[in-house]
């Protein structure tokens, strides 16, 4: 069978050209109604649904404010939550004074160049540790300061690795002076202060020790502080200046 087309070709090319115009029409209409649509859902929500739940929270927070405004003494339990709330950080803060102890049990060498003691003054704002007391002989304070030079703080961080730092920076010696002890003995009264490390007394230091240069150390359950290290203060000694 033999076809024939009739229809020119540009009869074909317009009528091709008709069906694209009603294809684009066609999807301009729908994506003008789902255009439509879309804003009239967005409308009824801006000015239907958030109307509602604005109503809605305005009568929360009347009703939530009508109990706390009941609450009686509500601005004290306030202040009070507050302060709890800062608790562990001011706990963080706090320097364990107690650890002294453990470094005087370190630093006090032993006789004949023994030191007895008459006050300890921390001083947490400056990092500053101040010694009040006498030794025998001025020798024997000498050995007292250069065994806080050789003094080391040895930790753990946080990481469980140990690390170590220098104990005491800036010792001095000041106030210097003759006078008598409880027995009648001639002694040399003194005043030692330095700036000792943070981690000394950092609550965030772990299991800190003092460890001197030639292989002492201390803990609580090493050894205590013993008790005669500490005396009353000397009494001047007559006619000396």
């Amino acid at each position: 069978m033999i076809e024939i087309n009739l229809i020119p070709d540009v009869k074909q090319e317009l009528i091709r050209a008709r069906r694209a115009r009603s294809a684009v029409v066609s999807g301009a209409i729908i994506a003008s109604v789902i255009s439509v649509a879309v804003v009239a859902v967005l409308a009824i929500y801006v000015y239907a649904v958030q109307t509602v739940r604005q109503v809605v929270a305005d009568d929360a927070i009347k009703s939530g404010s009508s109990k706390l405004a009941s609450v009686e003494d509500l601005s004290k339990m306030l202040t009070i939550q507050n302060q709890l709330t800062k608790m562990s950080a001011l706990n963080d803060k706090k320097s364990i004074d107690s650890r002294v102890f453990d470094l005087l049990s370190a630093v006090i060498p032993p006789a004949p160049n023994s030191v007895k003691l008459s006050k300890a003054s921390v001083n947490a704002t400056d990092k500053t540790l101040i010694l009040e007391g006498q030794t025998p002989t001025y020798p024997a304070l000498e050995t007292f300061k250069k065994t806080i030079d050789v003094a080391y703080v040895q930790y753990n961080d946080s990481d469980g690795k140990q690390q170590r730092v220098v104990l005491a920076k800036n010792v001095s010696i000041s106030n210097i002076s003759y006078g008598e002890d409880e027995t009648g003995a001639k002694v040399v009264r003194f005043t030692v202060t330095f700036d000792y490390a943070e981690e000394l007394l950092s609550p965030l230091t772990v299991n800190p020790v003092i460890v001197l240069m030639d292989g002492g150390n201390v803990t609580d359950s090493y050894t205590g502080i013993p008790k005669s290290i500490f005396t009353d203060r000397a009494a001047d000694v007559k006619g000396a200046q």
